[in-house]
């Protein structure tokens, strides 16, 4: 039976209950969803038999019962760690057979692990990094492919991968042993490998042709994304990644009833785009303003509201530096090998940008933060300025928008709140027709 079968006779079985406080079903475990397998399974199958069940609906909650497993993604939906720091094994199971690759980046070392478009339904602690591994990270990757990074201690390699049939034919585990090996071997490793770990190309969803005439294009960028999950709140556990993107959705459609106005997402879904992908998205759209959303976490948790940043060779203070450095992080949690920059790059970003524009950026966060104030809780000190990767567009005034901390309980109430994104989307789209209005009056 498959899975799908089963899921949806669990469901008319009575095995879904509905969880009010998240608005996701659970599975729950009762006599009849056992009694409903094959009786020639054993416990042990129904009871994995169950757990891929209960992954399933974790990994996609509101998708319902919809096509078969076959034609699905694949899911994983268990997985441990075992080891030391000499030797490392990390075993995941899946529904069904995974198809796999092994790569290795350097400076950081880490191990990526190409699969097919996955759905992770995996306890968080089931992967705690532990042995060679400080870090284990997975998701999405788009364009149907998804990603595990091994982020490591030191020099590792992979020496044996193999992929087995569970004996009760509940599906397929996926068993990584890893070994420290010296820092020559890794870079043979390296250099005998014809993966360059860049993400997949991606196309801005939009027509090529250029805007109607007197069209002002605004890119609507959601921080994060797929394998990046970005902050979690610290009470409601959510991912950073799913804030900003329900946020950019409300924006993108209130600035769009602005006459003479028209937003895009540079993603519209949960998947991971590099930032050097999110400037591109944003310039392919003909875009005449890029705005970065994110809501991330402090050590102080008493540091709540809004900020805006532009981008700068020195950051304005130790707290801005400390949010570029974080931001600049997404290629390598992704597991993205960074191409070494010119010197003229590497040294100081705001040689990307042209002076015009970056007096525009600024000019659009001071219309932002206007229309915050007395209107939404803003920190001290509101405009600031670090070194952005994501925000170097030499032809595109930008700006990240950091609209609360997840690490703090009001702000990260307010951040959930569907009538609070409304409120600020529309104080935001008040800033951007007052930046436009002078623009226009300047000649821009």
């Amino acid at each position: 039976m498959s899975l799908a079968r089963r899921l949806t006779a669990c469901r008319r079985g009575g095995a879904w209950a509905f969880e009010r406080t998240t608005g996701e079903y659970r599975v729950r475990a009762t006599a009849n969803v056992v009694r409903s397998l094959r009786a020639k399974e054993t416990v042990r199958r129904a009871a994995r038999s169950l757990a891929v069940l209960f992954a399933l609906v974790a990994a996609q909650p509101s998708s319902g019962v919809a096509a078969d497993a076959e034609t699905a993604p694949l899911l994983a939906f268990s997985a441990r760690v075992a080891g030391d720091d000499a030797r490392t094994r990390l075993v995941i199971a899946f529904d069904r057979k995974p198809d796999f690759s092994i790569h290795y980046v350097a400076d950081p070392v880490r191990v990526v692990i190409d699969l097919p478009e996955t759905s992770f339904g995996l306890k968080p602690e089931s992967l705690d990094p532990r042995g060679l591994f400080n870090a284990i990270r997975y998701g999405g990757m788009g364009a149907g492919a998804s990603r595990l990074v091994l982020s490591a201690n030191g020099p590792t390699e992979i020496t044996e991968a193999k992929v087995l049939p569970e004996e009760d034919g509940s599906g397929y585990r996926l068993v990584l042993d890893a070994e420290r090996i010296d820092r020559a071997r890794f870079e043979k490793l390296l250099s005998e490998q014809q993966w360059k770990g860049s993400a997949r190309a991606v196309k801005a969803d939009r027509p090529s042709a250029p805007p109607k005439a007197g069209t002002f294009v605004i890119a609507v960028d959601a921080g994060h994304g797929g394998i990046d999950t970005g902050a979690i709140g610290g009470t409601s556990r959510i991912e950073e990644k799913r804030v900003t993107l329900d946020f950019a959705r409300v924006l993108a459609e209130t600035l769009n009833r602005e006459a003479g106005v028209e937003a895009f997402l540079t993603r519209d879904r949960d998947e991971f785009l590099s930032l050097a992908q999110r400037v591109q998205v944003a310039r392919q759209g003909n875009a005449d303003l890029f705005i970065s959303l994110h809501a991330d976490t402090l050590r102080q948790k008493d540091i709540r509201g809004a900020t805006v940043y532009t981008i700068s060779d020195r950051a304005s203070d130790h707290l801005a530096a400390e949010l570029a450095q974080r931001e600049n992080l997404s290629d390598e949690i992704a597991g993205i090998a960074i191409e070494s920059e010119p010197p003229e790059v590497a040294d100081i970003l705001i040689d990307l940008t042209r002076r015009e524009t970056q007096a525009f950026s600024v000019s659009l966060a001071r219309s932002v933060v206007t229309s915050f104030e007395g209107q939404i809780k803003l920190i001290n000190n509101p405009h600031r300025h670090a070194g952005f990767r994501v925000l170097q567009a030499p032809d595109v005034p930008s700006v990240l928008l950091e609209l609360g901390f997840l690490s703090n309980k009001e702000d990260e109430t307010l951040l959930l709140d569907p009538e609070w994104r409304k409120k600020v989307s529309g104080l935001i789209a008040d800033a951007v027709r007052r930046y436009r209005q002078a623009a226009i009056a300047n000649g821009g």
